[in-house]
C-alpha cells in the first residue's frame, strides 16, 4: 500500500471539462490528439508528500497499490486553485514596444518570468491574466500506479 514518503511512478490521464487534456501515456495522447513529438511519455516519479505534485494528486495516491487504477475528482482548492481577479492586470500596449512579437488575444507569454495569457488588446492597453488555465477547474485523474520503490 501506498503512504507518505514512498518513492511511486504512476500513469494518469487528466480530463476537465469533459475533454482530455494532459497524459503520461503515448497511446492515449494519440488518440486524444494531444500528442507532442518533443515529450517523453512515461509514468510520472514522485514522493509522496513532498507537494512536488498538485495536493489533491498526492492525496489520492495514499493507499493504492501497485497495479490499481483509480479515478478522482479533485476540487480547485487541491488542485490549481480558484481564479484570482486580482492575477488580472492591465498593462500599457506600449510595454510591449521592445518584443519582437504584436501581442494577441490568447496568446501565453511570460511577464518579468511568470506565465500569463493575453486575454484583451486594445489599442493602448493589453489585459494579461497570470491565473493558471486550471484554476477554478475541477480536474479529474485517472491515476495508475506503476511502481513502488
Amino acid at each position: 500500500m501506498i503512504n507518505k514518503g514512498d518513492k511511486v511512478k504512476v500513469d494518469y490521464i487528466l480530463e476537465v471539462d469533459g475533454e482530455v487534456l494532459d497524459t503520461s501515456i503515448e497511446e492515449v495522447a494519440k488518440k486524444y490528439n494531444i500528442y507532442s513529438e518533443d515529450r517523453e511519455y512515461k509514468p510520472v516519479e514522485f514522493v509522496v508528500g513532498e507537494g512536488n505534485l498538485i495536493e489533491g494528486f498526492e492525496e489520492a495516491v495514499i493507499g493504492m497499490e501497485v497495479g490499481e487504477e483509480k479515478t478522482v475528482i479533485i476540487p480547485p482548492e487541491k488542485g490549481y486553485g480558484e481564479r484570482d481577479e486580482a492575477l488580472i492586470q492591465e498593462i500599457p500596449k506600449e510595454m510591449f514596444n521592445d518584443a519582437d512579437f504584436e501581442p494577441m488575444e490568447g496568446m501565453h507569454i511570460l511577464a518579468n518570468g511568470i506565465p500569463a495569457k493575453i486575454i484583451k488588446v486594445t489599442d493602448d492597453k493589453v489585459i494579461l491574466d497570470f491565473n493558471h488555465e486550471l484554476a477554478g477547474k475541477e480536474l479529474k485523474f485517472i491515476i495508475k500506479v506503476v511502481d513502488k520503490e
